[in-house]
């Protein structure tokens, strides 16, 4: 055969105690050299799964059939994954196929240098020195970008920020230069910037190095800019194949059809913020805003004799009530360390942040503590913001138990109930535990407890940026309702512009700590003064492989500029 991989009506399912339950039902795929196949689908579509196979990854719950045909990159050896060993699964790892994963974090092993760890991988497959070894991570993390690669070879996984572990996570997997690459989200995490480059580098996987790519992504923009066809998978089957410009151009599947429509698109929700902006009266302007900040200055102490270092650096910015504010940027502008001032989380070192009357610079516990109860908080990992020994239920009642309007959770039962069915989750699902709700369920969940006091403020920090585009998009049409319903004024943390477009009043783009542009959408994102917000809008794709090529043309013209 002539494909590197070659999948044949596969089928894969995982043995319960409720029974066997199907994740992948029949799917039919294949590969070409130097090609890149999207597999797209929400969450439980099987498209992880359908990946993980074809590294033989499946967990001893699993039950496969069908065939995974696998091709070595010379083309002297194929083997079906299904029927190896353990043995023969090692010796097809990483040097015929090689994973990318989603979390490069977790993905790390946090007591090793980098450099330990790419040659760990070497040194399984080939008889090299320690040396050598070293030598050959060297030259592959100069060529996936990491600087002075000499000296951070001798690195631990926490000194490198998060686009440049996925860069490293890259690097393990092309350093036995094998045929087929598997990256299952390799995005997700990251903002628009770093992403751009990151997908800037498999491209290069493509070109220079001649491996084909299975990509596995939820992000439409994502496989716009860089798939050569795509499988949209639903429900473990694949319900539409095609070239990426006839899918995107010509969709076939409803399916397919709603998953292009549920993208976020600039601009898409100017109508409903000028309607907002037009309903407000003239005493709305002269009103006390609910967040004023005036020369914000936030800086982290520094340790063993280092310089402290200034997070956020003479900001200005207000939120009026019933306004939502987006504020975005690359990470590490400090959008995070502003939401968390504004909610008593970070303490305020300079300048002036007046939140609901109390002035943050300098406040002490004893006098914010009352205004807590009218701050809301929606965190960017619900699964991680629950305690998961408690149900849903404890988890949403337990601000109003904490600030002393229920006696017990049982006693809040009732506010618990009415707060899921605002957020469109049956009542039932207070009785589940949060491992037991999918990713979009639990930040409904999240959103219920940040409502359960009626806060007058908002803080919402990527709340959405962890989510497939279909569930995204019922979050965002929910956050919307939400906000015309109980009129809170919210800080909407992002680094999607699109997203951010959608529900804000005002946008503020924040740069190194600096605020450098603000306005409304159609003046920050419509017609951008300051370059660094015009190269934070190119980096953003879209679902249009022909404009995102040219989108790509002009990022790399703003890029050079700059540099």
């Amino acid at each position: 055969m002539s494909d590197v991989v070659q999948i044949n009506n596969l089928a894969v399912s995982f043995s319960t105690d409720a029974g066997a339950v199907k994740a992948v039902d029949d799917v039919t795929l294949r590969v070409a050299p130097g090609e890149v196949l999207a597999i797209v689908g929400e969450s439980g579509s099987g498209k992880t799964v359908t990946a993980k196979t074809i590294l033989g990854l499946l967990p001893e719950t699993a039950t496969a059939s069908g065939a995974v045909i696998l091709r070595s990159k010379d083309g002297s050896t194929e083997a079906d994954v299904i029927s190896l060993s353990k043995r023969e699964l090692r010796e097809v790892r990483g040097s015929d196929v090689a994973m990318v994963f989603q979390e490069p974090s977790t993905a790390l092993n946090p007591v090793y240098t980098v450099g330990w760890q790419i040659a760990e991988g070497l040194k399984a497959h080939a008889k090299l020195s320690k040396s050598e070894a070293r030598a050959q991570a060297i030259e592959i993390l100069e060529r996936v970008g990491i600087p002075e690669p000499e000296k951070r070879v001798n690195y631990y996984p926490h000194q490198f920020s998060g686009g440049q572990k996925q860069r490293i996570v890259i690097a393990m997997a092309l350093v036995l230069n094998p045929g087929l690459i598997v990256a299952d989200e390799p995005t997700t995490a990251l903002d628009v910037t770093v992403q751009a480059e990151i997908l800037d580098l498999l491209r290069r996987c493509r070109d220079e190095f001649g491996a084909a790519i299975v990509l596995i992504t939820h992000n439409m923009g994502v496989v716009a800019d860089l798939a050569d066809r795509v499988a949209v998978m639903y429900q473990g089957k694949v319900v539409e194949e095609a070239d990426a410009k006839t899918l995107f151009a010509s969709p076939q599947a409803d399916y397919t059809r709603r998953l292009l429509a549920s993208v976020p698109k600039i601009g898409q929700g100017r109508a409903s913020t000028q309607d907002r902006a037009t309903s407000r009266g003239a005493e709305w302007e002269s009103a006390a805003p609910v967040v004023k900040a005036e020369g914000l200055r936030i800086q982290y102490p520094g340790r063993l004799g280092r310089p402290g270092f200034v997070a956020v650096d003479g900001v200005d910015f207000e939120i009026r009530a019933g306004e939502v504010l987006g504020l975005v940027g690359e990470s590490g502008s400090g959008k995070t360390t502003i939401g968390r001032a504004i909610g008593g989380l970070n303490r305020v070192t300079g300048g002036s942040l007046k939140v609901l009357g109390v002035e943050m610079n300098g406040v002490r516990e004893r006098r914010f503590k009352p205004v807590r109860a009218d701050i809301g908080f929606v965190f960017q990992d619900p699964a991680s913001s629950f305690n998961p020994l408690l149900t849903i239920a404890d988890c949403v009642a337990e601000p109003l138990v904490v600030h002393g309007r229920a006696s017990s959770p049982q006693a809040a039962r009732g506010r618990v109930n009415d707060l899921l069915e605002a957020v469109q989750l049956p009542r039932s699902y207070g009785d589940r535990f949060p491992h037991e709700l999918s990713g979009g369920q639990r930040q409904r969940a999240s959103l219920a407890r940040a409502l359960a006091l009626e806060p007058t403020l908002l803080i919402a920090d990527e709340p959405t940026s962890a989510l497939d585009v279909s569930v995204q998009a019922r979050v965002l049409e929910l956050f919307a309702e939400l906000q015309k319903e109980f009129g809170f004024a919210s800080l909407f943390i992002s680094h999607d512009l699109a997203v951010v477009d959608i529900l804000a009043d005002r946008i503020a783009v924040l740069h190194r700590g600096k605020l450098v542009e603000e306005g409304t959408g159609a003046q920050v994102l419509g017609n951008p003064q300051q370059p660094y917000t015009q190269r934070l809008l190119a980096s953003l794709p879209v679902p249009d492989p022909v404009e995102q090529a040219d989108r790509r043309e002009a990022l790399r013209a703003l890029r050079a500029q700059s540099a």
